[in-house]
C-alpha cells in the first residue's frame, strides 16, 4: 500500500469518526424509583391478601430492587425476576409476550431464552414509547400478580411522562 492511500484512508478516518463519535444519553430505573414501584406493588398484594416478592429491573435487564413478602414462597423470588426481565426485554407485559409466541409460530423459538418466562406479572415501565425497565411479581393469581405491578407503576406515573 503507497503512502498516499494510507495518508487516504487516515484522513477519511478522521473525517467520519468525530461526525458519528457522540455522548448517548439515555432514561433508566433509579433506585428510588425502583424502590416505591416495588412497595406499592407489594403494599397492594398485601392489601389482597398475598405475600408476594417484587423484582424491579432498568432499561439492561439489571435487577435494581427486589422485595419478598414475609411470607411469600422462596421461588418467587426467581419468578419476580424473570416477569420483570421478559417485560423489559420485550417492551410489552409478561402475558402479552406469552399469547404472542403462542399465536405466531414463528416466534415460539422466543421462549427458549435465558431468563425469559412465560408467565403474568411482567409489567414494562414506559417512558413514552421508550422502555426503561420493568417490574416483575410472583406470589398472588396471574390476574393479582399483573395487578399489582400496575399499582407500582401507579405510584409514579407522574414521574413517567
Amino acid at each position: 500500500m503507497s503512502i498516499r492511500s494510507i495518508l487516504a484512508a487516515g484522513l477519511i478516518a478522521i473525517g467520519v469518526l468525530p461526525a458519528s463519535a457522540q455522548v448517548i444519553t439515555h432514561r433508566d430505573v433509579g433506585v428510588r424509583m425502583g424502590l416505591a414501584i416495588a412497595i406499592a406493588a407489594l403494599d397492594q398484594c398485601e392489601s389482597d391478601g398475598s405475600s408476594v416478592s417484587v423484582a424491579v429491573v432498568d432499561r439492561a435487564g439489571r435487577l435494581r430492587v427486589f422485595l419478598q413478602g414475609d411470607k411469600a414462597n422462596p421461588h418467587n423470588l426467581e419468578l419476580a425476576r424473570r416477569k420483570a426481565y421478559t417485560a423489559r426485554t420485550f417492551g410489552r407485559t409478561s402475558a402479552e409476550w406469552a399469547k404472542r409466541t403462542t399465536e405466531v409460530p414463528e416466534l415460539a423459538a422466543q421462549r427458549e431464552l435465558a431468563d425469559v418466562i412465560a408467565l403474568r406479572g411482567g409489567v414494562p415501565i414506559k417512558v413514552g414509547g421508550e422502555t426503561i425497565g420493568a417490574v416483575g411479581v410472583s406470589g398472588s393469581s396471574a390476574e393479582g400478580d399483573e395487578k399489582c405491578a400496575m399499582a407500582g407503576l401507579a405510584k409514579v406515573a407522574d414521574q413517567l411522562r
